[in-house]
């Protein structure tokens, strides 16, 4: 059986605006054993009442414009991402971010 955690590193001060973490899954046992997928940001939004939270992904330029490709998407129901920030800005608010209520 494989289990999740999710490490949040704070920003330092030096990063984007608004950008308030950095965050990882890491995977505990089964296949995916000692693995961690990286790329995830705790936000500010832009409202200013609470946080988003971005995917790992990928840019590229396509006829002169940037655009991103998104590395992890939900197979049959978008609901399986929104669970996923859910959780990612939980553990946020776990290290002392402000409340996931809040958001």
């Amino acid at each position: 059986m494989t289990t999740i955690s999710i490490h949040v590193q704070k920003t330092n001060g030096h990063a984007a605006p608004g950008k308030l973490a950095d965050a990882e899954i890491h995977f505990n046992g089964g296949a995916l054993d000692g693995l961690k997928l990286v790329g995830f940001a705790v936000w500010r939004s832009r409202d200013g009442r609470g946080e988003d939270v971005t995917f790992p992904s990928r840019q590229f330029v396509w006829k002169g414009e940037r655009r991103s490709f998104a590395l992890l998407r939900w197979v049959a129901d978008r609901v399986a991402q929104e669970r996923l920030a859910a959780l990612v800005k939980q553990a946020y608010a776990d290290q002392g971010g402000s409340h996931p209520a809040n958001a």
